[in-house]
C-alpha cells in the first residue's frame, strides 16, 4: 500500500494580517512585538506582510499574546474536510499507530 505524502503549504497570510491587526489596535509597533517575542523587527514585517512563516513559537507567542483563535484559518469550512484529515479517518490504526499491536480474540 502506497503512503502519499501531503505537499500542501499552509498560506500564512491570512493571519500574519489578523496579527499585523490585533497589534495595530492594541497600539503596538513591530519593534515593540519584536522585542517581546525576541525577534529582529522585520522578521515581524516578513510575518505580517509577506505570509512568511515564523517558528511554531514566535506563532504561539504572537496568537495567544494577541488571543487570536486559530481554527478559522486551519479549518477554513468545518462542513468541508481537508483531504488529509479523510485519509487519516479511513487510513488502518495500524498504520497511524504502529507500536500498538492489536490484541488477540480469546
Amino acid at each position: 500500500m502506497k503512503i502519499e505524502r501531503d505537499e500542501r503549504r499552509f498560506d500564512f497570510h491570512d493571519i500574519g494580517l489578523a496579527i499585523k491587526r490585533a497589534r495595530e489596535a492594541s497600539e503596538m509597533t513591530q519593534e515593540q512585538l519584536a522585542y517581546i517575542v525576541d525577534r529582529a523587527p522585520r522578521t515581524i514585517m516578513y510575518n505580517e506582510n509577506d505570509g512568511q512563516h515564523p517558528s511554531l513559537n514566535t506563532f504561539y507567542q504572537m496568537v495567544t499574546m494577541f488571543d487570536i483563535s486559530v481554527d478559522q484559518y486551519f479549518y477554513p469550512s468545518k462542513n468541508k474536510g481537508s483531504e488529509c484529515r479523510k485519509r487519516m479517518l479511513y487510513c488502518p490504526s495500524s498504520l497511524l499507530f504502529p507500536s500498538k499491536k492489536a490484541i488477540p480474540d480469546n
